[in-house]
């Protein structure tokens, strides 16, 4: 079952859209932090972002930027802004497709249908977004989300930090983090942990995060 994400502040509307695509056997979600857009996302991690443009605090085109910053799912904009400025601002932002309210569910449900085909039918899969303390992590392409950043990691600290973050309020031990660098053709020590550890920590600072990383001393690292 595919979930389909409702960015809109009119509570109405949103009551509608959410009833139709259920009815449709889609599990729809909504935004209800409006200030928080992005972190809603990661928490529910959406297959497919319906979104409208004026909304309090920022705009959709704001949003759906922000979006593309760390997924690529598809974001279908539902709008009564009609001119073909915001349509072109709209794809320029990441759109996928644009309808105009008012709509037809019929219409509606078909793009929705449409863009799900293109974007899974022949995929492998949709990668995972990882998120903690408002940083998000995408598994698919090793890149961190935070605060408006976007920053790339190394091999070894995407999977440090993918490891922490799905044991997050667990220690994982040193030996656990080693097995999981081990490569064919790379020998894995206790240094060489020590310094992906120092390099991811200090990446996380620059952007603000502090402390994300907490040492067990004894008995190895967790994320709280």
């Amino acid at each position: 079952m595919y979930t389909i994400m409702i960015v809109e502040d009119d509570q109405a509307l949103c009551a509608q859209l959410a009833e139709g695509l259920r009815k449709w056997r889609f599990n729809a979600t909504t935004a209800k932090d409006f200030e928080h857009v992005v972190a809603e996302f990661s928490r529910h991690q959406p297959q497919l972002v319906i979104m409208d443009v004026n909304l309090p605090c920022f705009d959709g085109f704001y949003w759906t930027e922000q979006i593309r910053k760390i997924s690529k799912v598809p974001v279908l904009f539902l709008s009564s802004r009609d001119t073909n400025m915001d349509i072109v601002m709209a794809v320029n932002a990441g759109a996928d497709d644009y309808v105009i309210k008012p709509f037809a569910m019929a219409v509606l449900i078909a793009k929705v249908q449409a863009l799900l085909r293109r974007s899974y039918d022949y995929a492998a899969g949709t990668p995972e977004l990882l998120s903690h303390r408002d940083l998000t992590l995408n598994t698919g392409d090793g890149t961190v989300f935070y605060n408006g950043q976007r920053i790339e990691l190394t091999k070894n600290e995407h999977k440090i930090l993918a490891l922490l973050l799905s044991k997050k309020g667990k220690i994982v031990s040193r030996e656990r983090l080693m097995q999981l660098l081990w490569d064919n053709d790379e020998f894995v020590n206790d240094n060489t942990l020590t310094v992906n550890i120092n390099r991811l920590r200090i990446k996380l600072a620059d952007m603000g995060l502090n402390d994300f990383i907490t040492t067990k001393k004894g008995q190895g690292y967790l994320i709280v």
